[in-house]
């Protein structure tokens, strides 16, 4: 263990003097300051991973060091000097985040066990940060993985904005893993301990949305038959992740933005405002820009959130990470299906390769999953994929009856229909696996069926006249 570095906050000389002699001959490298003004001077110039400090002194107490050096609070142990009378008053400062506190006159040998603890955790920390560096490395954070130079710049916008309180919007096409980032930001932040919730804004029904997010009482519309504790109350003092965030309703949009900027919330029905700590992430598969141009995301709402973005890339531009996500995934799977599949062959592997995974991670897993469920070795083969898997063709013929048929005067709306059909029709009406593929959310798939519904009951109400 490596003893560590104690700065000794203390107006009285002689105490001051003595300490840091006994400090020092513990091991330790020492400093001095008479107040906690000059003590905050010394911290910037000499980076003290202890302070010892005296709590009652002229210019600044130690009560407002341990204030003023809040934010450093996981790197700095802060150690109080009380003198009698004043234990209350250290207590105190332990709830708001002090290490310790010891009496005066100073027992030295629970001095030196207090400092030894100090030093010991800082040495723990220090572990830790270079086991997270090295599994960096090798292209792991948290959940995510990979090596490529995409997914390390991913990485090192997750470790920079993870210890602060900021909003991050975090976009990328489907499948992607943008919660696997927001679960990544949740665990290397200091809320890693409280809960983290998320939602996804395009699968809840615009009648019961608020009622989610922001919870109801008793009796607040038909239905409300008990009070209700919506996801920003679940998560307090957590994270809370509105997923689609582009799917909001306007309405709950310019709630949303109320509650962000005041950090209060008013339960539907209710007429108590309720204080909330809560940091707010949000996903979208939409370019957030595009969707603010359209109305769909109120320009107000996307400058608050987007305090800081993770553009998360489509898998066919790292597919370098392929090998890692496959062993990493296949682990999952075992775990998931109580199998032992160590490995795909390199025919597999290169099948991978050469796919353009329009489902991006989501699609691997996906494909990953029912390989092993049929795999009876420990090796997954061409055959244990799904028929036809990677057999797409680019440019269809124009006898092709899956082919889209443009001509001149074809309207975008037009080619948006064919597409979409198409598309729905080679996944045997499979609507969540078809939104993948189109890059587009489920609730967005189901308007537009709609749409084209109510077009085509039209169209026969004309040829009926």
């Amino acid at each position: 263990m490596t003893l560590a570095r104690v700065l000794i906050v203390e107006d009285e000389e002689n105490e001051r003097t003595g300490l840091a002699e006994l400090v020092s001959a513990w091991g330790y490298k020492t400093e001095t300051a008479c107040d906690g003004v000059e003590g905050l001077e010394k911290v910037a110039s000499f980076a003290p991973s202890i302070i010892l400090t005296d709590l009652k002194m002229p210019r600044m107490t130690g009560m407002q060091l341990l204030e003023q050096l809040k934010p450093e609070a996981d790197s700095i142990a802060i150690i109080l000097l009380t003198a009698q009378g004043t234990i209350d008053n250290a207590v105190q400062a332990m709830r708001n985040g002090a290490y310790d506190y010891i009496s005066k006159p100073v027992d030295f040998a629970r001095l030196r066990a207090i400092l030894q603890n100090a030093s010991a955790r800082r040495d723990d920390k220090v572990e830790k940060e270079a086991m997270r560096r090295s599994l960096r490395d090798k292209g792991a954070l948290g959940r995510l993985v990979g090596a490529s130079k995409k997914m390390q710049e991913i990485f090192r916008l997750i470790e920079m904005v993870a210890p602060s309180t900021a909003s991050v919007l975090i976009t990328g096409a489907s499948g992607t893993g943008k919660e696997l980032v927001a679960r990544t930001v949740h665990d290397l932040s200091p809320r890693k301990n409280k809960p983290f919730v998320a939602i996804n804004c395009a699968a809840i029904p615009e009648t019961l949305i608020e009622s989610e997010i922001f919870g109801h009482e008793k009796g607040a519309f038909t239905g409300a038959m008990e009070r209700r504790v919506g996801c920003f109350e679940l998560a307090e003092g957590g994270t809370l992740l509105l997923d689609e965030i582009g799917e909001m309703p306007a309405g709950t949009q310019a709630k949303l933005l109320r509650v962000l900027e005041e950090r209060m919330l008013r339960r539907l029905g209710s007429k108590v405002e309720t204080a909330v700590d809560v940091r707010v992430l949000a996903a979208t598969n939409k370019v957030p820009e595009e969707a603010v141009e359209k109305g769909e995301l109120r320009q107000d709402l996307y400058y608050r959130l987007n305090v800081f973005n993770i553009l998360m890339p489509a898998l066919r531009e790292h597919k370098e990470d392929i090998p890692d996500l496959v062993q990493t995934l296949l682990a999952d799977m075992n775990a998931k299906h109580s199998r032992k599949v160590a490995t795909v062959s390199e025919a597999v592997l290169q099948q991978f390769q050469n796919y353009s995974w329009p489902g991006n991670v989501r699609e691997l897993r996906n494909t990953l999953e029912r390989a092993v469920i049929v795999c009876e070795g420990a090796v997954v083969e061409t055959k244990h994929l799904a028929p036809g898997f990677g057999q797409t063709t680019t440019r269809p013929a124009a006898s092709d009856p899956d082919a889209i048929h443009l001509g001149v005067g074809t309207t975008v709306e037009e080619a948006e229909r064919q597409l979409i059909l198409k598309t729905l029709a080679s996944t045997n009406n499979n609507k969540t696996r078809a939104a993948e593929i189109l890059q587009i959310s489920l609730k967005t798939l189901h308007n537009k069926l709609k749409e084209y519904g109510a077009a085509t009951a039209e169209a026969d109400g004309e040829k009926g006249e």
